[in-house]
C-alpha cells in the first residue's frame, strides 16, 4: 500500500478510521465513479489510489460520512471531520468548474500563503542584513563581504540543488536542478502536440574526455508520458506562488473551454512558441519558459497534466500511474534510511522474518 505522495515524496500519514485504506489524513471519494484519492497535507496534491485498493475504503468512507454530523456540503461537494481527525471529502456529481475550484482551491490557496510568509521572512532577513551590515563595518569587522558571500554562496546552492530526479521510460535516470525547472519550456510538436524542453548544465570531466572549464548546456525535449510526468512535477514548483480565488477561478475557465486538457496543452504551446518569437517574455526567464506565462494560463497547464495522468490512469493505462508511485517510494525509502544508525535496517529487517 502506497504511503508516499507520488508528487512532493512526503508521507501521506496514517488513520485509524478507514481499516481497509489507513492511509491518509484527509480522503476524497467518488462512490458513484469509483475513484478514491489521499489528499496529501503538505502539497495539497491529490493522489489517485490503486483500483485494486479502493473498492472496500471507498464503502467504509461512504458509511463514515453518513454517520458524523460533523460536515459541511454544498449540492455536489461535501465536507467532513471525523472524530479520529480523519477528514473525508465525498464527492456527489459536481460539474467540472465546481470540482476543479474544490480541488485546486486548497492547493493554490495554501502556496499563496507560504510564498507571502517567505517573502515578509526574506523581506526581514534584508531588513536585518542592512541594519547589521553597516553596524559590522563600523567596528571594524569587515563583516558586509564575509556576509554577503555567504547570502550569494547559498543562495547559489539553493538554485543547484537537484528538486526531480525521475526514471525515463527508456530506463535513463533524469535529474533537474531547481533553476533549470524554473525554466523549463513549453514547445509545439508534429506529431506529439506538444514537448517539454529542459536545459540542463553539466560539468565537464576528464574521464568523458571533457577538458573544458566551463559547464556545457545540454538540451533534453520529451514527449508523451515522460513530457506529462515531469511536467506534473515541474509545474507545481513554477506555480510555488499560488494564486487567489479570481486567478484560480480564470484558470478553471480557460480549462473548461479547452474541454480536453490535451488541447489545452497544445493550444498554450503553440501561443508560447509565438510569445517567444515576439520578445513578450521577462528577460529574467528563457524565450518561452513556463514562468513567463500569465498566472492563469500556468495554472490552468498544472490542473490538465493532473487531469489527464488520471485519465490514463482510469482508462486502464496503470503504467504512468504505477511509475510516479515507484519514484516517490524510492525516493521515500532513500530519504528515511538516510539517517538510520549502521545495522538498524539488518535488524529490523531480521524482526521482521520474525528472527
Amino acid at each position: 500500500m502506497y504511503r508516499t505522495c507520488l508528487f512532493c515524496h512526503g508521507d501521506l500519514g496514517s488513520n485509524e478510521a478507514i481499516e481497509a485504506f489507513p492511509v491518509g489524513r484527509r480522503l476524497a471519494f467518488d462512490a458513484a465513479k469509483g475513484r478514491l484519492w489521499v489528499v496529501c497535507r503538505r502539497c495539497e496534491r491529490w493522489n489517485l489510489t490503486p483500483m485494486e485498493e479502493r473498492w472496500e475504503a471507498i464503502e467504509a468512507c461512504e458509511r463514515a460520512f453518513s454517520n458524523t454530523t460533523l460536515r459541511v456540503s454544498t449540492d455536489n461537494v461535501g465536507l467532513a471531520r471525523l472524530r479520529e481527525g480523519l477528514e473525508l471529502v465525498r464527492i456527489g456529481a459536481p460539474q467540472r468548474p465546481e470540482m476543479a475550484a474544490w480541488r485546486y482551491g486548497d492547493q493554490f490557496g495554501r502556496r499563496r500563503r507560504r510564498f507571502v510568509l517567505l517573502g515578509a521572512g526574506g523581506v526581514a532577513a534584508a531588513g536585518l542584513f542592512a541594519f547589521g551590515g553597516p553596524a559590522a563595518a563600523l567596528m571594524g569587522a569587515g563583516g558586509v563581504v564575509p556576509l554577503m558571500n555567504g547570502f550569494n554562496a547559498a543562495r547559489a546552492m539553493w538554485r543547484r540543488r537537484v528538486v526531480i530526479d525521475t526514471r525515463l521510460a527508456d530506463g535513463s535516470q533524469l535529474k533537474v536542478r531547481r533553476a533549470e525547472a524554473a525554466d523549463a519550456q513549453l514547445r509545439s510538436h508534429a506529431a506529439a502536440g506538444w514537448a517539454l524542453r529542459l536545459e540542463l548544465k553539466v560539468k565537464p570531466s576528464i574521464w568523458r574526455g571533457d577538458w573544458s572549464s566551463k559547464d556545457r548546456v545540454e538540451e533534453v525535449r520529451l514527449v508523451g508520458d515522460d513530457a506529462l510526468r515531469l511536467a506534473g512535477q515541474v509545474l507545481p514548483r513554477v506555480n510555488a506562488a499560488g494564486a487567489g480565488r479570481g486567478t484560480v477561478q480564470d484558470s478553471v475557465a480557460l480549462l473548461e473551454e479547452a474541454r480536453d486538457p490535451q488541447l489545452l496543452l497544445r493550444e498554450i504551446a503553440r501561443g508560447a512558441m509565438r510569445e517567444s518569437g515576439s520578445g513578450r517574455f521577462s528577460a529574467k526567464r528563457s524565450p518561452g519558459a513556463i514562468a513567463g506565462l500569465p498566472a492563469a494560463q500556468r495554472l490552468a497547464l498544472e490542473m490538465a497534466v493532473n487531469e489527464d495522468v488520471e485519465r490514463r490512469a482510469l482508462e486502464g493505462e496503470l503504467q504512468l500511474l504505477e511509475a510516479a508511485w515507484r519514484d516517490a517510494e524510492e525516493v521515500a525509502k532513500i530519504a528515511d534510511d538516510m539517517f538510520l544508525p549502521e545495522g538498524i535496517a539488518a535488524r529490523l529487517e531480521r524482526l521482521r522474518r520474525g528472527e
